[in-house]
């Protein structure tokens, strides 16, 4: 049964889109079966992965509203092992739709746990809010992941969106996990980029990812190719950096058996998967 993990912070702009393409990316690349779910009005993560918004006749909000069947809407894409559940303009109505229904947190769940058991792992992109779209994704989860840009103003929130996290592991769903904190945009050449990192490991400690995901300049550009960046520059620090992501939640959740030493990987590690791709 696949593991569902949803990328949140209530806070835009601080790589949650990114991170969910391009971790789904990364796990599939691994040979792990992966849907990714666009749970943001702004359809980026869709559109990311080359499929054209406009183009979608039906998508997640036909899933939660109208109980249309998951797999009667999840698309293929370019990269192997990834699969898109997609969204259009339509999920910004769903919150409204949502407010009069009984059990209207558990909206998501019920669509997702119909396809579940296809996947190894399910990764949804949450929209910069902490409305009932969130609050579904964080209800269907078994555990999240924050992102965190390595900036100070990123560091605000941070407290409401724990506190957030706190109610639903409380009250609506007692098996979410903090998968971990994930420090983005890091630039080693910025004080304050290494001075957020410190702060951030101070306080979290272990739940901080070892990986640091860096400022990359194709990373910024794949979405606008509509690529994944392992599809668009397979040897670059982006992929280098979302590999290792991958393999340090596969590690988390005891599904490899890599050593200490091996934990990371490197450019010259991926040229063979690049030649791959």
């Amino acid at each position: 049964m696949g593991k569902i993990i949803a990328i949140a912070n209530q806070k835009g702009g601080v790589g949650k889109t990114t991170t969910a393409i391009n971790l789904a990316a990364s796990l599939a690349v691994l040979e792990y079966k992966t849907l990714l779910i666009d749970a943001d009005p702004q359809s980026n993560a869709t559109s990311g992965v080359g499929i054209d918004s406009a183009n979608v006749k039906a998508g997640l909000y036909e899933c939660i509203i109208d109980s249309v069947h998951p797999k009667d809407v999840i698309l293929k894409t370019d990269t192997p092992n990834l699969f898109l559940l997609p969204t259009n303009a339509d999920l910004v109505g769903v919150e409204l739709e949502l407010v009069n229904l009984t059990n209207r947190e558990y909206m998501m769940k019920k669509a997702v746990d119909k396809i579940k058991d296809k996947y190894d792992f399910i990764i949804v992109d949450c929209c910069p809010s902490l409305g009932l779209t969130v609050m579904n994704a964080l209800c269907a989860a078994d555990s999240v992941i924050i992102p965190v840009q390595c900036e100070y103003f990123a560091l605000e929130g941070m407290g409401k969106l724990l506190q957030t996290i706190k109610i639903v592991q409380t009250h609506l769903n007692t098996n979410l996990d903090i998968e971990g904190v994930l420090l983005t945009m890091y630039d080693a050449r910025l004080r304050l980029a290494n001075q957020v990192v410190e702060e951030v490991k101070s306080h979290f400690q272990n739940m901080v990812f070892n990986t640091l995901v860096q400022r990359n300049t194709k990373l910024a550009e794949a979405p606008s190719f509509g690529k994944t960046i392992i599809m668009h520059d397979a040897i670059g620090k982006g992929s280098v950096n979302y590999l290792n992501l991958a393999r340090e939640i596969l590690q988390r959740n005891g599904l490899t058996k890599i050593s200490d030493e091996d934990r990371t990987i490197e450019v010259d590690d991926i040229t063979e998967l690049s030649e791959d791709i």
